[in-house]
């Protein structure tokens, strides 16, 4: 019986409009395990406004009808209505995406620092919840309104404030809907610990969770918070006294926007699980992010300048960040301008200048301190030296597993300083002018450089016992220390010199096809080397955007991996109110177009590139192996054209 064929035609296209997007797919805009973040969305709001100086108490409600409130004494939400949009503003906060206060974050703009950034927070709660009522308390008139389901279902009321009324704030309360979300019980440590928070991230404010089932109030406030915070979290005494600081750029600052900085206490102890605490305007960054990285950066410099100075380090010992940063305990509130998240939920940090921003602050604070208490900076010396010999010790535990007949390393092979397997890194670099770039500007301690000439063999076809016969996979084999095997070998990966195997090449079609050759070389013959999450692909950008300086941000530069973070840079740019074309764009046709340190900021450094596992995911062996198979296979021209046929559409071909 024949079966009826699915059209795909222009009316198989479907917009999504409004607050559908976040009812079809909750993932992408909030976690859906419980409802915890669509509540810190609004709680989030609420500390904006005291950040903002304009707010002195938060409190969250459990009522015992399953719904949770957020109340503040900030500025309340404007209720009048939007010039351009001819809807109450308040109105529009709440049910439409990228809607907001903080967007503007020049002079004239609401907030100057904030949390929120997307102006998709709310609407997300206001979507996932069966009911929310908002009520505003501003200019001497109080307004309410009530959504369901994302929906106005009691359009806005203002009526004037009568005496003895509040005369400022926002009350939000909503009712998760309990479809959307795995569990509606709210984890209560999780939503503890995320408001004592506040309250320690926001001197002179309290912050109170009121449960009306337990009748119980709890209340936190701290007048200096992030010293008492730390000392109460450590689970074992410090080496040293708490090391604390802040530094926040003034406006004659060239690098960052007056007020940008970071405030930061820091432990260093011998044993317990570290305590690591860091946020971004108030919002906890969980995954971390560049923020961190510039914490360990600058404590690195700092710890590693006084060893120098007083000569402490024995013969033959090299530090390495991760010596300094394995038992430090911090907690980090760092201030942004315009930061940039990894995904809506805000878990990560991932703005470049943050590096610098931090480290440029901590570095120089902690090197004073050090010398001003040289015996404590012994004390800490001591503890990261020891950490550096254990980490050399087993570096060379693993050297001597590997035997005595290892084959002679290749002689294009650069390699690093380090014995280190999990911290080294080899980039196989597409052509030798891009190979002296990535020379000069990698870290010569844990990165190797392995150029490779010209495109290499297509190995799909090739038996494993001629592999050798070709000098560029010879010397990749040999760099990397593991012989050729299939998927269902048991391969000695002892003899492993490298942690990553980095493939890098040109961001346009030739270097895409270097990429897919030596993917396939490493599928084919070095499958468990894919399996252990050994291989990995590096994402050079193919634009820089020299940008001038607007309001209180400075020229900068930018990079793009394509067309498309191009054209959001640029966006970005009109929006924070540079005159059109006074950007310049630089493309590069190569890897060896870029310098050193452009080379090193862009795609070397761990802290900023952008480096892609290598993966199966879902799709099993055979599967995949069928499909390399029809793309890589001599004899498969024509199902290669069949599969150009069906999904040509889907490509955009670079000229």
């Amino acid at each position: 019986m024949a079966t009826k064929q699915t059209e795909y035609s222009e009316s198989s296209i479907r917009v999504l409009k409004g607050l559908e997007p976040v009812k079809q797919r909750p993932g992408m805009y909030t976690r859906t395990d419980n409802p915890l973040h669509i509540i810190q969305e609004v709680l989030d709001n609420a500390a904006d406004e005291a950040l903002a100086g304009h707010g002195k108490k938060i409190s969250v409600t459990l009522h015992t009808d399953g719904s949770v409130s957020v109340d503040d004494d900030g500025r309340g939400i404007p209720f009048g209505m939007h010039p351009e949009e001819k809807a109450p503003v308040i109105e529009l906060v709440f049910t439409r995406l990228h809607a907001g206060g903080k967007f503007d974050k020049g002079s004239g703009g609401a907030y100057s620092f904030s949390g929120g950034l997307h102006g998709v927070g709310v609407s997300v709660t206001n979507a996932l919840s069966k009911r929310m009522e908002v009520t505003s308390y501003r200019e001497g008139k109080v307004a309410h309104l009530v959504f369901q389901g994302g929906d106005v279902t009691q359009g806005l009321k203002v009526q004037k404030s009568s005496a003895g009324m509040r005369t400022q704030g926002t009350t939000v309360r909503m009712w998760p809907d309990a479809k959307y979300f795995e569990s509606t019980n709210l984890p209560m440590v999780e939503m503890t610990h995320l408001l004592r928070s506040k309250a320690v991230l926001m001197p002179g404010v309290t912050v109170e969770l009121i449960t009306e089932k337990s009748k119980e109030t709890q209340t936190w406030f701290y007048k200096a918070g992030l010293r008492d915070y730390l000392m109460q979290s450590l689970t074992a005494d410090p080496v040293i006294p708490l090391f604390e600081g802040d530094g926040f750029a003034d406006a004659s600052h060239e690098s960052f926007a007056e007020g940008e900085g970071a405030q930061w206490c820091v432990a260093f102890t011998e044993d317990g699980h570290p305590i690591r605490e860091s946020y971004v305007n108030l919002i906890p960054t969980s995954a971390g992010g560049t923020h961190e990285s510039g914490l360990r950066d600058g404590l690195f410099t700092a710890v590693k300048s006084f060893i120098d100075l007083h000569a402490l380090l024995p013969k033959g010992v090299k530090l390495l960040p991760e010596d300094v940063f394995a038992r430090v305990n911090f907690v980090l509130s760092t201030k942004v301008l315009d930061p940039q998240f990894q995904g809506q939920i805000k878990e990560r940090l991932n703005s470049r200048d943050a590096v610098r921003l931090v480290s440029n602050f901590v570095r120089p604070n902690l090197e004073l301190w050090l010398n001003q208490h040289v015996e404590y900076g012994k004390k800490l010396a001591d503890l990261v030296i020891k950490a550096a010999q254990l980490r050399q010790r087993a570096g060379q535990k693993v050297e001597k597993r590997k035997g005595s007949g290892v084959a002679v390393l290749p002689g294009k092979l650069t390699d690093c300083e380090s014995k280190d397997i999990a911290n080294n890194e080899v980039f196989l670099v597409e052509g030798d002018s891009a190979g002296g770039s990535a020379k000069m500007g990698r870290d010569k301690e844990s990165q190797a450089v392995l150029p490779l000439r010209g495109k290499v063999l297509n190995t799909w076809e090739v038996e494993r016992d001629r592999l050798f016969a070709n000098t560029e996979i010879h010397d990749i084999a040999v760099a990397i220390g593991v012989d050729p095997h299939g998927p269902n070998d048991s391969p000695d990966l002892s003899g492993l010199r490298y942690g990553k195997v980095c493939i890098l090449s040109d961001a346009d079609v030739d270097g895409s096809h270097i990429q897919v050759l030596l993917l396939t070389l490493f599928f084919r013959h070095f499958p468990k080397l894919i399996e252990t999450g050994h291989v990995f692909v590096a994402r050079p950008p193919l634009f820089r955007v020299d940008a001038p300086a607007r309001g209180k941000k400075p020229a900068a530069k930018m990079y793009a991996l394509d067309d498309a973070e191009l054209h959001a840079i640029l966006d970005k740019l009109r929006k924070d109110g540079a005159r059109e074309g006074s950007w310049s764009i630089s493309r590069f046709k190569g890897l060896g177009e870029m310098n050193a340190e452009q080379l090193w900021e862009t795609t070397l450094n761990p802290d900023t590139r952008r480096l892609w596992p290598v993966q199966l995911g879902d799709i099993d062996f055979g599967s995949t192996e069928k499909l390399i198979t029809q793309l890589m296979g001599k004899g498969e021209a024509a199902a290669r054209r069949e599969l150009m046929e069906i999904h040509g559409n889907e490509i955009e071909i670079d000229i």
